[in-house]
């Protein structure tokens, strides 16, 4: 696989301290959050986010954004899209960890086959999707 070069357009920086049981912050101060590990995973759970669900919130929205992209290019009767990431890490077979990632998106105003053809449409344009190809299984599901 090559890595392709890319005209940058912006730049994010973001700082974890302390891990998973740490802090994570943007350097801009707009995004500045306690990390905790859930309980599912031997930690205390509580008022904190993690990795999983950072990753899941950004998926999500830059496949929505890809998804608009799409469904303008292909002049698509969708109103609205709507897209919830779930991100599951889990072990591996090798015992180290992975992830895996299913996107379900509702789009109103398009029937369940043709929000599957724009959902997979948009897989191909997203760049969290282009990033993670061959590496993270990625189910699309129209609900």
């Amino acid at each position: 696989m090559s890595i392709q070069t890319i005209s940058p357009l912006y730049t994010a920086v973001a700082t974890a301290t302390q891990g998973r049981e740490g802090t994570v912050r943007s350097d801009d101060g707009t995004l500045d959050h306690k990390l905790a590990i859930p309980k599912s995973m031997g930690g205390p759970g509580g008022a904190g986010t993690n990795p999983e669900q950072l990753f899941a919130a950004g998926y999500a929205a830059c496949f929505g954004g890809a998804l608009g992209l799409v469904a303008r290019m292909q002049k698509s009767a969708m109103k609205r899209g709507e897209i919830t990431a779930h991100v599951t890490i889990g072990k591996t077979e090798q015992g180290g960890y992975a992830l895996a990632v299913e996107l379900h998106g509702k789009l109103d105003g398009v029937s369940k086959e043709e929000a599957q053809k724009l959902l997979e449409a948009a897989h191909q344009v997203c760049p969290y999707s282009n990033a993670t190809r061959g590496n993270i299984d990625v189910k699309l599901i129209a609900d």
